[in-house]
This record gives C-alpha cells, structure tokens and sequence, in this order.
C-alpha cells in the first residue's frame, strides 16, 4: 500500500484566479506568487493517484489568516474525504494564531477529518508565542482521539527559497518537548532534527512522539536521506509525503530506489507507518 501523507489542495476559485487572494494574506502570497508554483484541485490529485498508483492520500489546504478563506478550504477538504472514502483522508488548516483556530479543528475533526495540518509560522518560525498559539489546538487533538499534528519545518541553513522560515533545530525540538504527549509530523524532514536521535541522552525520549515526513525531499536531499534515516533508528517515523502537486510521486520512487534501504524499510516508508500512524 503506498500513502501520500503530504499533499494540498484548493477550492476551484483559488487555482483559476490566486491574485484573488493575495491581500492580507502575506504567507500565501510568498508561497503562490509565481506561476510556477503549482495549485491543484482534488480532481488533479485522484488523476495522479492514480497514474503514480498511491491508494491513500492525506489532504490538507492552506494556514490562512482569513476565517472565511479558511472555512472555504477546510469544507473542500471535507467534501473531498466524503466523496472519496477509502482513497482519502484530510487535515484541518488553520492559522494556529487566529482566535478560534481550536475551534476549527474540533469542527474539522468532528465532520470527519483525522487531525491537523499542515500548520506553518513562515514569517516567525516556531517561537515561544507560536507554541502558545498551537497549545489549544494541541488540547483539542488530545481530547479527539490524540490525532496527530503536521506542521512546517524546514533546514536552518543552505539555500533559500520561498516558504523557507527562520525556524531553528531548537525551535523544533522547544516544539518536541512542549507537547510531549501529542503526536507530531514535522514535514520536509524536520529540518533535520531526526539525525539527533542517535544522541545517546534525553533526545530519543524528546522525540518519541515525532514523525517525519518526506515532501520536497527531491529538492532539498540526496537520495541517501533515506539510509541516514534508518541509522538513525527512526525507519518507523518516516512517512512518504509528496508535497503535491509541488512534486509527482515519481520523483521520491526514484529517489527510495537509489537509495540503500530494504525492501521492507520501503514498504514502511511508502505506507506501512501512515497507515499505523492515521490507524
């Protein structure tokens, strides 16, 4: 079974006109300015599912400032989890700094979405003021089942790009420690905190409940990401995300068959630890 753990999608409205919705929203804007920076609906999706043969993708919209916009994106991720059960599951997307935003998530969850995601600081990183915003949200994912969080991370150093946040390996595991209790998918890796694992006190307890997902791997790490990966004792933490439509699942095959994992280790990443994450 392969599962996408990492993809986005948008209401019809946003991806034939996105100029539509740059004011006030800066993080958007940042992200989606460029043509190239590709928006897709959940139709574009099912079609790659099913060329690149992914049997479960895990949906998710964007952290907007605005409720309205909001509430537009998450109720297209419902619809979309309703329409194709079996196929796909959605997290509710938020700005965790909103007021209400712990709300959203219990009436996301409540119609029937499995936690939340993929929630992002792109202009702060995750501070101490981030981490009392996210404190509600993470009661309500608590309270709901301890359903899991996803949320944006990125490398400290190397070369910039758009969405590329002043988040630091401290921040992330600040993060960590905070929330102890709730289960925690850093995307793009987790900027690389995974590699702490092998410290020999206190980070494997830290990170017992982090997961890490691979979206944007292509562009960001070589193939033997994947080989650290297992090394550093987490192969069961890794989950196959894509990041659609910003990359085709074919770009991470390629990458997982060059890499020197096992056979088995491949199957876990591709689906077996999603699907005992998500149940």
């Amino acid at each position: 079974m392969i599962i996408d753990s990492h993809t986005h999608i948008f209401p019809e409205q946003v991806k034939q006109d996105r100029s539509r919705y740059f004011d006030n929203e800066p993080e958007f804007k940042l992200l989606y300015n460029s043509r190239k920076a590709r928006i897709s609906n959940i139709d574009d999706l099912i079609k790659s599912m099913d060329k690149y043969k992914v049997d479960i993708s895990v949906i998710c919209g964007f952290p907007w400032r605005s409720p309205e916009f909001t509430k537009q994106n998450n109720d297209i991720i419902i619809e979309s989890v309703k329409k194709y059960p079996g196929r796909i599951k959605g997290l509710a997307c938020f700005d965790a700094a909103r007021e209400g935003a712990a709300d959203e998530a219990g009436r996301c969850i409540d119609a029937g979405l499995c936690g939340a995601g993929e929630l992002a600081f792109y202009l702060s990183g995750i501070d101490k003021e981030s981490l009392s915003f996210l404190d509600p949200v993470m009661a309500v994912l608590r309270e709901k089942g301890n359903l899991p969080l996803m949320i944006h991370t990125n490398e400290p150093v190397g070369h910039k790009y758009p969405g590329k946040t002043p988040v630091t390996i401290e921040q992330i595991y600040t993060l960590a420690k905070t929330f102890p209790d709730n289960k925690i998918i850093l995307a793009h890796w987790g900027g690389g905190i995974l590699f702490y694992n092998i410290m020999k006190k206190e980070t494997k307890a830290v990170l017992k409940n982090i997961w890490y997902d691979t979206a944007a791997s292509p562009f960001l790490y070589d193939s033997q990401i994947y080989d650290i990966a297992v090394n550093a004792g987490v192969a069961d933490k890794v989950l196959f995300g894509t990041d659609f439509p910003l990359l085709s699942p074919g770009r991470y095959y390629r990458d997982i068959d060059n890499s020197g994992i096992t056979p088995a280790q491949k199957e876990q990443v591709l689906g077996q630890n999603a699907a005992l994450l998500y149940g």
